[in-house]
């Protein structure tokens, strides 16, 4: 078993003059969620559509499951579930219904586990009421339970939360974090920073079609050379480190004092705020945004960006 699920090298799509997707070498390791996060028009779907076979690359090779392609991806997608674009199911039969009818079509799964599937979405309440009667998030569910039919070990969503209100955003985001469990990995196209920031494990940032960064969460958001701290007396703490020639600065930020100085130099920080009866209680690494990040390495808002090439 290859430790990555995706690995893709130098692929490229263009569009006549358009070039959707430039030289993208991306690596997706399985298990877990993985974001893939940029703006309208940053290739996030067409990247999408290549793995899956729908788009045809203009150059470029992508592996899956550690298994060269060669163009013919039959034994690949037999391990894949996806929903890209709005989930198309009949609006005249119940949830369970079109379960079964797209599983007998794709011949993935059993019967058996329809109901299974149904319970894990949180649909096994509405199975059998109508897909038109269904609500937006409703709706995104049964299609998540489609892509789940066979159990799939790698399960593709694209923009899973478009459309829907704070409550079904938080249903459909809550599912997905339990989708990348038990080894399955999950992909996600977002441009929805909080999104990613809060269920994906790992992201990819892509701008313009290129590739900008890509790696744990945790890591990008560590800001070098600054520390968070809470102690028993903040505004003292504030005035003490802001009189230190060796700490370049001082902050508040959302209710903890951040102070720029290599964390290996928190050692005299504790030091010289003990001396004069400041203790702190909680110590650490700072860390920035997501949308802090992203705006450091694109220069631009996540959620802007041109029309098509997705």
């Amino acid at each position: 078993m290859s430790e990555y699920v995706i690995e893709t090298h130098n692929l490229t799509k263009r569009y006549g003059p358009v070039l959707a997707v430039d030289n993208l070498s991306l690596q997706v390791p399985q298990g877990g969620v993985f974001g893939l996060l940029g703006p309208n028009g940053s290739g996030k779907t067409t990247t999408m559509g290549m793995v899956l076979g729908l788009v045809r690359p203009t150059s470029g090779t992508f592996r899956l499951f550690g298994q060269e392609t060669d163009g013919d991806l039959q034994d690949s997608l037999h391990r894949i579930g996806a929903v890209v674009e709005t989930p198309a199911l009949y609006p005249y039969l119940s949830g369970r219904a079109n379960l079964r009818y797209f599983q007998g079509i794709s011949g993935k799964g059993s019967p058996q586990e329809v109901a299974q599937i149904l319970e894990m979405v949180g649909l096994a309440g509405r199975a059998d009421s109508k897909y038109s009667t269904y609500s937006m998030g409703m709706k995104q569910r049964l299609g998540i339970a489609y892509a789940l039919t066979g159990s799939p070990e790698l399960l593709f969503l694209d923009e899973p939360t478009n459309g829907l209100d704070p409550a079904g955003v938080a249903e459909v985001r809550d599912l997905i974090r339990t989708m990348g469990t038990g080894g399955r990995t999950v992909l996600l196209s977002s441009h929805l920073l909080h999104e990613v920031e809060q269920v994906c494990d790992r992201v990819a940032i892509l701008s313009k079609g290129k590739l900008i960064a890509q790696g744990k969460v945790q890591d990008l958001l560590h800001r070098r050379g600054a520390i968070r701290i809470k102690t028993n007396n903040d505004a003292r703490a504030a005035s003490i480190l802001t009189s230190m020639p060796w700490i370049a600065g001082v902050s508040d930020e959302d209710g903890y004092l951040v102070a720029s100085v290599a964390p290996e130099r928190s050692w005299e920080v504790t030091a010289a705020l003990a001396q004069q009866g400041v203790y702190i209680s909680e110590m650490t690494p700072a860390q920035r945004s997501l949308e802090e990040y992203f705006l450091e390495v694109t220069g631009e808002d996540a959620s802007s960006g041109p029309k098509g090439g997705k």
